[in-house]
């Protein structure tokens, strides 16, 4: 059966997209830890990080670095972190997170934001990206 990601990615579930090329797609965590909390993921469902080909691994972090200036222009904050928890979907992914404290990185309090902040968070991080 198909993960999550994969369902967002083959657009079965509707998401909030940020950027997509042929390998690599990012879209907004739904329930983010910080405003613009976006994830990044392969294409390719394949469910440990580690278990990427160093291409496709390089090719990740190189597509999530190119999506990080768009977040930190969009929503200001001292630091776009990066993490990768990998237990809660089955898809190897990157977590990008605007934060101003390390409090912002914290998985267990999670935002709820409308549909509507997150439509308009997307387009605003959109219209940075180069």
């Amino acid at each position: 059966m198909a993960s999550i990601f994969s369902r967002i990615i083959a657009g079965e579930i509707p998401c909030h997209k940020i950027a997509e090329n042929d390998q690599y797609f990012a879209f907004l965590d739904v329930f983010p830890c910080a405003v613009g909390h976006v994830l990044v993921v392969p294409k390719q469902e394949i469910d440990y990080l580690f278990d990427l080909s160093d291409e496709l691994y390089a090719g990740l972090m190189a597509f999530a670095k190119q999506i990080e200036p768009a977040i930190r222009k969009a929503v200001p904050c001292k630091r776009v972190g990066v993490a990768v928890i990998g237990l809660e979907v089955p898809h190897a992914h990157v977590h990008l997170i605007p934060m101003n404290s390390m409090s912002d990185m914290n998985f267990h309090n999670k935002l709820k934001l409308s549909p509507e902040e997150l439509a308009e968070t997307a387009a605003k991080i959109r219209s940075f990206l180069n």
